[in-house]
């Protein structure tokens, strides 16, 4: 549970994550309109926050210094 809370993306990562999930999420509201597009929301989340948990599971970071929260 020490690692729960690390910060273990890269801030270009995290900013990536948050456009992706953006253009994702517009989907919902442009373009097929279908509900699939509510899957954006997972990567603005883990951009917003730092934190992936993922990369926690695997031990992996793309971040040079891991930092607490």
């Amino acid at each position: 549970m020490a690692g729960l809370l690390v910060v273990n993306e890269h801030p270009v990562e995290r900013a990536l994550r948050v456009l992706v999930g953006v253009g994702l999420v517009s989907l919902v509201f442009f373009g097929p309109k279908t509900a699939w597009g509510y899957v954006g929301l997972l990567p603005i989340v883990t951009g917003l926050s730092g934190m992936c948990p993922l990369y926690s599971i695997l031990g992996f970071s793309t971040c040079r210094v891991s930092l607490r929260r």
